[in-house]
């Protein structure tokens, strides 16, 4: 498959072929679901934590002794039962996610570049440098590319520090190295823009 190249001024000056490993194949939809929700359910902290009746401090002292007071027997005033006692089945930290096999998700981010690819939302650029951290300079090399206003993803590849700081300010544009792109991240933008050196790097990481 053929995509064109071009420059930061939006001109054509050639074209590149992509690795058909990556993207030209059948997208699998289902893996690709599986994918998301696990990459989803890995996001989430976790955190929510309770103390149970064991954990909770004081209630070593019977309240009272257990016959002839006419109220009901009780052990702790730390019974669930209780005001400021322990809680039955709450929840405690853990982990959300569970395992994915690595030829799944390799299977879904290449389901989902190649999807991208057959509905054309694949640009590819030669390179993306800057004298100065400029907001306004990447702006206008979206605004060249006809990307103003839509979701997009920055791929490069290697030490960009003014590409990195240029893209921050903006919205709806999100930079990631190529190395560490997630399916969730390419499947969320609407265009994806890969340098060249991006472009290999993803070849090489997925193909």
């Amino acid at each position: 498959m053929n995509v064109k190249l071009y420059n930061q001024d939006g001109k054509e000056v050639g074209s590149v072929e992509l690795k058909s490993e990556v993207f030209d194949i059948e997208p699998n939809e289902a893996v690709v679901h599986q994918y998301i929700v696990n990459y989803l359910a890995r996001q989430r902290q976790g955190t929510a934590s309770t103390k149970t009746r064991n954990m909770v401090r004081g209630g070593g002292r019977k309240p009272w002794r257990q016959k002839g007071t006419g109220r009901a027997r009780a052990g702790t005033i730390r019974s669930p039962l209780w005001r400021g006692g322990g809680t039955v089945f709450g929840p405690s930290p853990r982990d959300y996610g569970s395992k994915f096999p690595k030829k799944l998700k390799r299977l879904a981010v290449r389901s989902i570049f190649s999807d991208k690819a057959h509905g054309e939302k694949i640009k590819i650029v030669e390179e993306l440098k800057f004298d100065e951290i400029k907001t306004r300079a990447m702006a206008s090399v979206l605004n060249n590319l006809d990307l103003t206003g839509k979701k997009c993803l920055i791929l490069d590849e290697g030490v960009n520090r003014n590409l990195v700081l240029s893209c921050r300010n903006l919205r709806k544009v999100v930079f990631c190295r190529a190395a560490l792109a997630n399916g969730y991240d390419v499947m969320n933008a609407d265009y994806l823009l890969l340098t060249k050196a991006g472009l290999d790097k993803v070849e090489e990481v997925f193909g």
